[in-house]
């Protein structure tokens, strides 16, 4: 059995509060943009660039761990669940690369770090709110469409 795209589109579930129209036509619009500035010798596509920073697996959880106060090392690394101590140095110092987040040291013994947002980082919080929330909407209609793929693609053999 073969599913169309439009099918698939009907059994999405998930609506929006803005008309599609107008959301489709903006996306429509920025990627007609971005194939003609993809052309351009040395062009950095800004939405590849920081979509690789902060929508890796960790990034998000980080800094979603970060909103409502500064935390030091460890406080993160227990408020993110699953994460290395490797991969928790590595994406805090990329956020802090991107200016998303600082790094502040006290002069205490031991040396004590706590990384808190910057106005940058902050300033993203209310997408990545928004983008959280659809999640927790979307994922229920999001499994039942993998099980009624995977359910195909079993059928198909």
């Amino acid at each position: 059995m073969v599913v169309s795209h439009n099918e698939a589109e009907k059994s999405a579930e998930v609506t929006s509060k803005e008309p599609h129209g107008s959301v489709r036509a903006r996306f429509a619009a920025y990627f007609a943009d971005w194939q003609r500035r993809s052309l351009v010798e040395g062009w950095v596509c800004p939405t590849r660039d920081l979509l690789d920073s902060i929508g890796d697996t960790w990034s998000t959880l980080i800094l979603m761990s970060l909103a409502a106060k500064p935390l030091r090392f460890s406080a993160v690394w227990r408020a993110v669940p699953d994460i290395s101590k490797r991969m928790l140095t590595q994406t805090l110092r990329s956020l802090e690369r991107d200016g998303m987040i600082s790094r502040h040291v006290f002069a205490t013994k031991p040396p004590s770090v706590e990384y808190r947002l910057t106005e940058l980082g902050d300033s993203l919080l209310e997408s990545m709110s928004a983008l959280v929330e659809w999640t927790e909407r979307s994922h229920p209609v999001v499994l039942r469409a993998r099980m009624r793929f995977d359910a195909l693609e079993d059928a198909a053999g």
